[in-house]
């Protein structure tokens, strides 16, 4: 699905106020699993990337960066996905080479092509295997408001260009639970881009105790080069499609048309020869991102373009910081 418009406009009162109740029963039923789930913390060290809104805040760059920098440190990475739009609940490790989006989600086939990943709906049993396998850091893709697993380091993510919404709870917002409680069981916050809706002012009028800030920013691979001067018809499935337009820009791409789809979408032949006849039409180039590319049927994956992305901090050393202070307290 798309998210309405009023999630993002503040000023909205009519369709947020008539589904409110919705929200409050949202609330509630959050509430609830909290007080009633037992936790389990894990003899290894955890790690969560989270966001407080539903939909891309870009949750999944930012677990592989870091699942790259502490791989390069040694450390032995899994990473542990729900597979959100997948079939299998797991826990099942994630094999590239057999698993479609279709199984396991596409985020999940992404962290793959990196480091162990595994899929379980269950995420303290999903951490035990990924622990069995080998791991000695977890880092989980989303599953912040998870309370089955203690986290050791829980980074929320939000997207500098679309911030946190209206201020309300799902489905009356995209707030996955109140901005002051969960950023109670931050231990920093990832401004993802350009802070256009003060972000930053809004954490610290909320949060109940300072809380470090990060910022990063998307950024293209070298490979993106090729991409140069040439004429693209650019087309995504993700939660901010536009977080690819812009990007097909930056490389300095001619971006012929753009077409947005729903978040996860199950790209089908039918749509995909319906942009190839238009990227012929104007000898152009398909392109897309790498979560878009895992969900496409395979014999349409050489026939588009990928703009991969990296991770650019803004204030590396904050972030070892962060890191290093894990170790640190889980020292024996």
């Amino acid at each position: 699905m798309r998210a309405p418009d009023f999630w993002a406009d503040p000023k909205a009162r009519f369709l947020p106020g008539l589904i409110q109740p919705l929200a409050w029963a949202y609330g509630l039923g959050a509430r609830l699993r909290a007080a009633t789930v037992r936790q389990w913390r894990s003899p290894v060290p955890v790690f969560c990337v989270g966001n407080l809104v539903a939909g891309g805040a870009g949750k999944t760059p930012l677990a592989l960066d870091l699942g790259s920098r502490l791989s390069a440190g040694g450390h032995r990475v899994h990473f542990l996905s729900r597979g959100y739009r997948g079939t299998e609940a797991g826990p099942i490790r994630v094999d590239p080479d057999d698993h479609t989006a279709y199984d396991v989600g596409d985020e999940a086939l992404l962290l793959a092509a990196s480091a162990p990943t595994w899929v379980s709906r269950d995420r303290a049993l999903g951490c035990r295997w990924a622990m069995e396998d080998g791991a000695d850091i977890v880092i989980m893709d989303d599953g912040f408001q998870n309370p089955s697993v203690a986290k050791d380091l829980s980074l929320l993510v939000v997207d500098g260009a679309f911030g946190l919404g209206n201020g309300r709870l799902l489905p009356a917002g995209p707030l996955r639970e109140p901005i002051a409680h969960g950023l109670g069981r931050a231990d920093a916050v990832v401004i993802l881009g350009e802070d256009r809706r003060d972000v930053a002012g809004q954490i610290r009028r909320h949060s109940p105790r300072p809380l470090p800030i990060l910022a990063a920013r998307l950024r293209p691979r070298p490979d993106a080069g090729r991409l140069k001067g040439r004429t693209v018809v650019a087309f995504a499935g993700i939660g901010r499609p536009s977080k690819l337009f812009e990007t097909a820009k930056e490389v300095g791409c001619r971006v012929a048309s753009t077409h947005a789809f729903p978040d996860h979408h199950a790209f089908r032949g039918e749509d995909l020869k319906r942009l190839d006849l238009e990227a012929k039409a104007a000898d152009a180039l398909l392109l897309t991102t790498a979560k878009d590319a895992v969900r496409l049927p395979s014999d349409w994956r050489s026939r588009v373009e990928v703009l991969t992305i990296t991770v650019e901090w803004e204030d590396e050393a904050a972030l070892d910081s962060l890191l290093q202070g894990v170790h640190e307290r889980r020292a024996p």
